[in-house]
């Protein structure tokens, strides 16, 4: 069974796009970033509004820049040649996966040790955000590559 995960799927487009001129991958890069923050600006209008901090805290990573800290992966992830990535968090936002995907109950710790907890039910703000922009994504892209594939051999 192949493995699907996003980094398995990057390192597959990666591959490829490495027997491809860099003229045309660097002629992509535009669109992959507009297409980034066309998915940013969708998930800060779904994100909850409660405080607004949650919504200010996504941000866009253009290829070959590194995440903010405390973003999943913070300060550790690099964004290849190919991608853009959207992320939520920062100093005093830590909570965006939470809000994501809901939490069980459980039984508190710290400050509240031994309190019941009721969960929470999921609020999705980014995997809405990524289903609302895909096909418009997909679309930007295309053009982008059939522009710099048309540009490069106009070059020579």
């Amino acid at each position: 069974m192949a493995d699907d995960s996003l980094t398995a799927q990057a390192a597959r487009l990666a591959r490829r796009l490495e027997r491809i001129p860099a003229e045309i991958v660097a002629g992509v890069q535009p669109a992959l970033v507009q297409c980034a923050d066309r998915t940013a600006q969708v998930a800060r209008s779904l994100a909850p509004k409660e405080e607004g901090d949650l919504a200010a805290s996504i941000t866009v990573t253009p290829p070959g820049a590194t995440t903010p800290a405390y973003t999943e992966g913070g300060g550790r992830r690099t964004a290849g040649p190919n991608q853009a990535l959207v992320t939520a968090g920062g100093p005093g936002v830590r909570h965006g996966h939470l809000m994501e995907f809901g939490t069980k109950p459980h039984v508190n710790g710290g400050l509240f040790a031994g309190t019941q907890h009721p969960g929470t039910e999921p609020q999705p703000f980014m995997l809405p955000a990524a289903r609302l922009t895909e096909d418009q994504n997909r679309r930007r892209i295309g053009r982008a590559v059939a522009q710099a594939i048309r540009n490069s051999g106009q070059s020579q």
